[in-house]
């Protein structure tokens, strides 16, 4: 449940219910807004009456949340949530457009995509140091030297970085080098791992499980912000498909409006692993925008035949400029504002 105080409300009020609640076995977190101030309660409020609360000097009302997910829901914040990454916006009115190398394969290569997608009109440098694969023969990525790479080109081009971290010790170098820490797919439900990232003071780009149904995508961002870190990106990046011959995987563009309506948080898409196809990573990239998506994650490689890492799905850079081109004209249309880096 939700307890939402008085604009005159005192401190010694708001301590009053928050000691109630402890004493029920529940937490209560304390959210100081612009406007009011709101106690969520967090784990199982069946012992609580919420017309006791009511009765308490400064409550002015109380919200019962019924989704299990509590913080990210919009019974708990109204307003869709803005993030800011330097210059970028990720929120109303904005769409972002992040781009690069599934995998940092050199320095020299890295670079190289950088400089064409900044150029291009990209607002966030994307590419993989640790790049968890399906089989362990795999191009596993270059680890911290790739880290190290990527501020390089961040550096250059002045383009903020996301990048994944695999576990605890790859989230602690990721934390210092990345700017955004992407949450990839299989760790979707990796609690331990979710827990160490609400933990910390950047954004974090959290990547639907393959098979994950939106309820436990949204539970899983809820171990985030149940941990302090409000700042959460949710990236579609498609779900697991029945038709392996012609689509590796199904973007589910129906999720973004039914997560908009549950959630404040702003939703990515992911069209190049969505979709495993590069000829189908632009008719995707523009769906990303009409549907009201924040953001799209795409992969680029100007040699997509010898890339390390998903070359079927990387685009050139000459098509992804034509795709920032189409981007802009449907964005302009929806009153959608797209930022460069300064």
């Amino acid at each position: 449940m939700l307890i939402i105080f008085k604009a005159e409300h005192t401190e010694d009020e708001v301590e009053k219910v928050r000691e109630r609640v402890l004493a029920a076995g529940c937490e209560a977190h304390i959210v100081r807004g612009l406007y009011r101030v709101t106690i969520n309660v967090l784990g199982d409020d069946s012992k609580l009456d919420p017309e006791e609360f009511k009765s308490y000097n400064g409550v002015v009302d109380v919200i019962a949340v019924m989704n299990p997910y509590q913080l990210v829901s919009r019974d708990f914040h109204k307003d869709d949530t803005e993030i800011r990454v330097k210059d970028v916006v990720f929120g109303p009115g904005h769409f972002v457009i992040m781009a690069g190398p599934c995998a940092v394969e050199s320095e020299e290569q890295t670079l190289r995509i950088a400089r064409a997608v900044r150029k291009a009109g990209a607002n966030v440098l994307r590419g993989g140091a640790y790049k968890p694969r399906s089989s362990p023969y795999n191009f596993q990525g270059m680890g911290d030297e790739g880290l190290k790479i990527l501020k390089r080109a961040s550096v250059e081009t002045g383009m903020p970085i996301i990048t994944e971290a695999l576990d605890s010790r790859s989230l602690e170098q990721v934390y210092k080098y990345a700017d955004i820490i992407q949450i990839g797919t299989r760790n979707m439900q990796n609690f331990s791992l979710l827990k160490e990232v609400g933990k910390l003071d950047k954004p974090v780009l959290l990547k639907r499980g393959m098979s994950a149904t939106i309820d436990e995508w949204l539970m899983a961002a809820e171990y985030v912000m149940a941990g302090g870190n409000t700042k959460i990106l949710l990236c579609e990046r498609g779900i697991r498909s029945f038709d392996s011959r012609h689509t590796r995987n199904v973007v589910d563009l129906s999720a973004v409006p039914v997560v908009k309506a549950l959630s404040h948080l702003p939703v990515v898409i992911d069209p190049s692993h969505g979709t495993g196809r590069r000829d189908s990573v632009s008719p995707m990239s523009l769906a990303s925008v009409a549907v009201g998506a924040s953001a799209v994650l795409i992969d680029v490689h100007d040699d997509a035949q010898r890339a390390l890492c998903d070359g079927a799905q990387a685009i050139t850079p000459v098509d992804f400029e034509q795709i920032v081109s189409g981007i802009r004209k449907v964005a302009s249309a929806l009153d959608k504002k797209i930022e460069a880096p300064r």
